[in-house]
């Protein structure tokens, strides 16, 4: 699972043996069997500074090949977002740790996971929209009414635990506080991870569209929040072909053709219009209501730099849409 301790044993380095050991792998899948053509183009844009390269994810492993280029051409190594529901498997955890594949966190997965840890359970629609209603007007400081028995279970409410590494007392602090305050540590040293990864040198991979999808989908706003903050570059980067290569849940590639583009970079002096002169915490409740227009147009400039790297077939169309689930099976 998922937990405060995993995330601060997480731990960092310039030249991961991990990443270089799997990499050997995928040499052999590559150019062995049964073979992968692999093409970066405009190779000369990337910046020599740790930067947050953002791509489209059109299948489970397409940045598998690019992690791989970029080690094999330029000796540079990544950490990458991936959703925290990917460290429920204890060895998937393991492997996704030792590849530095930073979890996010969202307060959504915290109600839920909490929820599970004391009624071995998911909740109910009805119940977790009642606590998400709760907790997100609690996060930007409103009383926000707490929902009570029968609605949600009595126990959730009385039940003193400690099952994500903060210890809660119903007695001392209320669920809504609760939660708002184990988000904001999580994700408080998610934070800190990344910033440590572009100090000693690495580059950060997102995928700033979230769920897969073949076409390109709108951005979320994480990858702006994180861009701003760190101020550092964002590198549109284009992938075309992956979903053919993997199309399967199979971590082992097909014969086939990937290619790779290289956007012009989003220097942060390139965002001038979006600056926020104040220090603000990422990911925050406040931030992102403060700044939500900040942080929209960044995710946008990004999105509209990605389609152009894009081949026809995976470029985004007018409109696009995705079903989204917002129940809390989600994120288990």
């Amino acid at each position: 699972m998922l937990d405060l301790p995993r995330l601060e044993r997480l731990r960092l380095v310039r030249y991961p043996v991990s990443q270089r050991f799997f990499g050997y792998l995928l040499h052999a899948n590559y150019h062995w069997f049964p073979g992968v053509e692999l093409s970066l183009e405009n190779a000369e844009r990337l910046p020599k500074e740790p930067v947050i390269f953002a791509m489209n994810h059109t299948d489970r492993y397409n940045y598998f090949p690019f992690q791989y280029t970029m080690w094999r051409r330029f000796n540079r190594f990544t950490a990458t977002w991936v959703k925290g529901k990917y460290y429920e498997n204890a060895l998937l955890a393991q492997f996704m740790q030792s590849m530095f594949q930073l979890p996010t966190v969202s307060r959504g997965y915290l109600i839920t996971r909490d929820f599970v840890s004391v009624l071995g359970r998911t909740p109910t629609d009805q119940e977790y929209s009642l606590l998400r209603a709760s907790v997100d007007a609690r996060a930007i400081g409103e009383e926000g009414r707490l929902p009570v028995p029968p609605d949600v279970p009595e126990m959730l409410l009385r039940k003193p635990r400690n099952p994500l590494g903060l210890a809660h007392d119903p007695i001392d602090v209320d669920y809504a506080d609760y939660i708002c305050a184990l988000f904001h540590v999580m994700m408080g040293r998610f934070v800190e991870l990344n910033r440590i990864a572009c100090d000693i040198g690495l580059d950060l991979l997102v995928f700033p569209q979230g769920t897969r999808s073949t076409r390109l989908l709108p951005g979320h706003t994480g990858i702006a929040q994180m861009a701003l903050h760190l101020k550092i570059p964002i590198v549109p980067i284009g992938c075309n072909g992956s979903d053919r290569v993997y199309p399967t849940g199979s971590p082992f590639g097909k014969k086939g053709r990937i290619v790779y583009r290289v956007g012009e970079p989003i220097h942060h002096a390139d965002l001038s219009a979006f600056h926020i002169d104040e220090d603000f915490a990422p990911f925050s409740a406040i931030a992102e209501r403060d700044y939500s227009e900040q942080f929209k147009s960044v995710a946008a400039i990004v999105t509209d730099r990605i389609d152009p790297m894009l081949d026809p077939a995976y470029q985004r169309v007018a409109a696009a849409e995705v079903d989204e689930d917002r129940s809390a099976d989600r994120f288990v």
